[in-house]
């Protein structure tokens, strides 16, 4: 589930799309995501006071399910920029994650199958 906030900018469905097209093939990848709690938030920063172009934010947080806390906050001129580098970056980490487990969960399951064969060495050279 993708929740959009929209911060200090006007709220727009071209915007609402974009973001849905983006993480579309993100969930797609990665159907654990679809079940956690996605938030997107498109923010501008604009000073009335200095000239200079905008600076569009987007920020990526997943609040709940398997990658709770997951969080990737990216700033570009453009907005749409901002959130094909949120995305790519996302899947990056996502893969990372990924990998990381599998990694634990192997090293777990050859830390059980080594332990018995190491007890066994040991109590045949004790009993020899």
């Amino acid at each position: 589930m993708i929740h959009i906030v929209f911060k200090d900018m006007e709220k727009s469905e071209l915007a609402k799309e974009a973001v849905f097209e983006r993480f579309e093939g993100l969930l797609e990848s990665f159907p654990d995501l679809g079940t956690s709690r996605l938030a997107v938030t498109l923010s501008m920063e604009n000073s009335p006071h200095k000239a200079g172009p905008d600076l569009f934010t987007v920020k990526a947080f997943c609040r709940g399910g398997r990658y709770k806390g997951l969080t990737l906050k990216k700033s570009a001129p453009n907005l749409y920029v901002a959130l094909a580098d949120v995305v790519d970056h996302m899947l990056e980490r996502l893969n990372r994650f990924g990998d990381r487990q599998r990694v634990k969960l192997r090293h777990q399951a050859r830390r059980v199958t080594e332990l018995p064969k190491a007890a066994g060495e040991s109590y045949e050279e004790n009993g020899n």
